[in-house]
């Protein structure tokens, strides 16, 4: 073989990955997953129509769509993290717990500088940086029982999901204070340019995380645990680290998330603050087409799901339809976007029309 074939041979076999993996589901997932984040758009400005009409208000757009994206932010957060976890075949049914965690401890410690505490720790800066830092430890917990102690990843993080929340209640003493700094409210409810905040903080940490693993090599190192850790483990690779990481990461985002319900509302409820959030994080996870079994992740098709999902439960709140019904809507929806997304069902279902030989 000559020198020019053996040059030319290694990019065919890498153009033929690139094609492989877009028909595989890549390309063509992200298509569907678009489509039908535009159908239920549409269907919602057939049934609303003003529904993406904006208006300025006290220097803030109101509208669907904004409502849409503040909605969506601290999802977003929550399925990033998720995806990660599950690209590695884990599951963190935890997140929702360690939001109500990392927003009740925010908010007691808020309260001791409101009320003339002025050790550091106490200061708005500082207390966001501890609250992210007990999200960390969440998932550090989390990480272990999994990475360390072979534990089934439903089985740990569902003892943190029911114990969390009932530490919450503790840090609380089974109360929903409230707070009045600006500062710590500021990222839930700040608005920058006319649009709430939680928005560009939401897009930011999807840039940052998503630059982390597609310009380095840990997100090829997540991929490779997630299909087979034994192996990965025998290639060199420390799965258990790994898994750790993203378990952390998982936690952190879930606390930012508090932080961010919790600034919404100047208040910190641990009864209800992120409760089964940690399901419709893993269904945009879903949606977005990332498999449960673990391996290839999709984090901006994740926030997509996240979207879809926030686009459906905004259009049915502006529909006539009697409140009772909303979740098997939401059901019935969902299925038929994950069905259009399945290119076996696609096939099935465009078979009839086929013109046979």
């Amino acid at each position: 073989m000559s020198l020019k074939e053996n040059s030319v041979q290694p990019d065919a076999s890498r153009w033929g990955l690139v094609r492989r993996g877009i028909s595989s589901g890549g390309g063509s997932r992200l298509l569907w997953t678009v489509v039908a984040l535009l159908v239920i758009l549409l269907v919602n400005r057939a049934i609303s129509p003003t529904f993406f009409d904006l208006r300025l208000v006290n220097d803030r757009l109101i509208g669907s769509t904004i409502n849409i994206l503040d909605n969506a932010a601290p999802f977003v957060l929550l399925a990033i993290g998720m995806t990660l976890v599950i690209a590695t075949k884990g599951i963190d049914l935890s997140v929702g717990a360690v939001m109500a965690i990392s927003a009740a401890t925010a908010v007691m410690l808020i309260r001791n500088y409101e009320a003339g505490a002025t050790e550091f720790y106490y200061q708005p800066g500082f207390v966001m940086l501890i609250a992210l830092a007990v999200g960390a430890i969440c998932g550090l917990w989390n990480g272990l029982l999994v990475a360390f102690f072979n534990l089934q990843p439903i089985i740990a993080t569902l003892i943190l999901m029911v114990a969390g929340r009932g530490v919450a209640q503790l840090i609380t003493n089974g109360q929903s204070p409230t707070f009045t700094d600006e500062t710590l409210a500021f990222i839930g409810r700040g608005v920058v340019f006319g649009v709430p905040f939680p928005v560009f903080l939401a897009i930011g940490v999807l840039i940052v995380v998503t630059l982390l693993v597609r310009r380095t090599a840990l997100g090829l190192f997540i991929e490779a645990v997630g299909v087979n850790d034994r192996a990965s483990y025998y290639t060199g690779l420390q799965a258990s680290l790994i898994k750790l990481s993203v378990y952390m990461l998982s936690g952190v985002l879930a606390a930012l998330a508090g932080l961010i319900v919790a600034g919404e509302v100047k208040s910190a409820d641990p009864h209800t603050a992120g409760l089964y959030s940690e399901l419709d994080a893993i269904l945009a996870v879903v949606i977005g087409g990332t498999s449960l079994l673990g391996g290839r992740f999709y984090l901006a098709q994740s926030a997509l799901g996240v979207l879809i999902i926030q686009a459906l439960l905004v259009g049915l709140y502006v529909s006539s339809l009697h409140p009772t019904t909303n979740l098997v809507v939401k059901a019935i929806v969902v299925l038929a976007v994950l069905l259009l997304q399945s290119p076996e069902f696609r096939q099935f279902a465009t078979q009839p029309f086929r013109r046979t030989t």
